[in-house]
């Protein structure tokens, strides 16, 4: 009776663990989904402008004026569900600023970047009270050093200043973490 009990119990358990790491791969497929197209959206469009201009010039213009539209398009063809955005620990846009769970999975990105532990493939998914959130690092390229670097053009730093006057967004150099996108899938 004993062994009968213990299987239906391990039988059990299973299962249960089987439907919770279902659901855990189910949305980070969804999520990772939501992240390209956002992500894709907006790196099509930057790569466009700095083929365009090496200067960086117009992508500058492209992301102060046309990037918060995109995510808001993106998010728009979205189920009710779910959501994308864009954050970072040094934003640029107010609108962009982390909160607590965001702040934690970019330090935890940042410690295993110093650890010599980290890859940019590393999704990460992180449950909280009423959604699943799905992260995914953005790392530093050279092309983002045009605009969020140390060496900054003056046409460049006008335009930050301008449209950006509390910019936390420069200093990076090429494989800082820059941020990441979150995909967030409200639960049942």
């Amino acid at each position: 009776m004993k062994r009968w009990r213990f299987a239906l119990t391990a039988a059990f358990a299973c299962t249960t663990l089987f439907a919770a790491d279902n659901t855990s791969v189910s949305v980070k497929q969804e999520g990772i989904k939501y992240i390209k197209m956002l992500g894709g959206a907006l790196k099509k469009e930057v790569k466009a402008k700095m083929k365009e201009d090496p200067t960086g010039n117009l992508a500058m213009g492209f992301c102060s004026t046309k990037a918060q539209e995109i995510t808001e398009e993106v998010n728009d063809k979205l189920p009710d569900y779910a959501s994308v955005r864009r954050t970072a620990l040094k934003v640029r846009n107010s609108k962009n600023a982390p909160d607590t769970t965001d702040t934690e999975v970019m330090q935890a990105y940042q410690k295993a970047i110093e650890a010599g532990k980290f890859s940019p493939k590393d999704i990460r998914v992180v449950e909280t009270k009423d959604t699943y959130r799905v992260y995914k690092p953005l790392v530093t390229k050279a092309m983002c050093l045009k605009c969020h670097g140390t060496n900054i053009s003056d046409d460049i730093q006008a335009v930050l200043k301008k449209v950006y006057p509390k910019d936390q967004a420069t200093g990076f150099k090429e494989g800082d973490l820059r941020g990441v996108i979150v995909a967030e899938i409200k639960k049942d």
